[in-house]
């Protein structure tokens, strides 16, 4: 990229307030990061609107049987196969639904892959082995906006007619101009200059957390504000399972456990049967009647 280019990117700014961080004491240098990190979120406030956007598409998408796709390089891909990775257990949904690919592959979590970011063919053929279709959503994540593996993807997602997305902290990037809903969060030069895995990776990060959760309570993975899927996979999610029971119920801990272990385990049934008295065929047709949202199941008994 050439460096007039280079200049024109928030991202690749000076920060005139760290000039000195290179001879001040260990607190000093503490101090000035955390200060510019303070600056972060009200930055991603300031995307609120793009993203309740991006929100509502995504969960209107995978209610009909579409999946979300993140694509990125380097810290951004890695950030997307994160969240991607960490649904699952948090909500109960299957590994196929949310997904990240990196730039460079498998191999790229762990060690750079030089040059695979800047293969636009590779961004398309990484969602052809997808089999990507209209139903799908594509969300590109890139700091600069103008990474070309990702925007390769981006383009061919347009093409397949699947709805594109975007994260970036440049405004008007090129990434921008190609998504259906592009959120721009612009957090200003980085402590470091260019090391966007600083304050753009905390925005993207903090950006695709509000992504996928609001997607999850859209989908009524949440009751209240309690992770109704959560899947009981090791001893921390057990004690999990039954503390959220309790919360949600209002019941002792003897009853929520023999009613869990009737239901193996599923949170979101035994709510339901504890709260409406149903047996667990009747509880779960209900809960299948409305779509596995747990409020409106307990309306609906009613």
């Amino acid at each position: 990229m050439k460096i007039e280019k280079l200049e024109k990117l928030v991202t690749e700014g000076r920060n005139p307030r760290t000039m000195n961080i290179d001879s001040v004491s260990t607190l000093e240098m503490i101090e000035m990061i955390n200060e510019e990190d303070k600056k972060v979120a009200e930055a991603v406030g300031e995307a609120k609107e793009s993203i309740a956007k991006a929100v509502d598409i995504i969960a209107d998408r995978l209610s009909k049987g579409g999946r979300l796709i993140y694509t990125g390089a380097g810290t951004s891909g890695r950030l997307g196969i994160l969240d991607a990775s960490e649904c699952p257990p948090t909500y109960g949904v299957s590994f196929d639904l949310i997904q990240g690919l990196i730039a460079g592959g498998h191999t790229a979590i762990f060690k750079a892959v030089e040059g695979a970011e800047d293969n636009k063919e590779l961004g398309k053929t990484d969602l052809i082995e997808k089999n990507l279709t209209d139903k799908d959503v594509v969300c590109g994540i890139a700091a600069s906006g103008r990474t070309p593996y990702v925007i390769g993807g981006m383009e061919y997602a347009k093409e397949v007619g699947a709805a594109v997305l975007c994260v970036t902290m440049n405004p008007e990037s090129e990434m921008a101009k190609v998504a259906d809903v592009p959120i721009s969060v612009v957090v200003g030069p980085e402590v470091i200059m260019g090391s966007t895995r600083m304050k753009s990776g905390t925005a993207q990060k903090m950006v695709l957390n509000m992504l996928t959760t609001g997607t999850m309570v859209k989908l009524g993975k949440v009751y209240s504000n309690l992770m109704i899927d959560v899947q009981s996979t090791n001893e921390k999610l057990v004690a999990r399972a039954k503390r959220i029971t309790m919360m949600a119920t209002d019941e002792s801990e003897e009853n929520v456990v023999k009613v869990l272990n009737e239901t193996n385990f599923d949170v979101k049934l035994s709510v339901v049967m504890i709260k409406t008295g149903l047996d667990k065929g009747s509880a779960r047709k209900l809960l299948d009647e409305n779509k596995g949202y747990v409020q409106k199941a307990i309306d609906a008994s009613k």
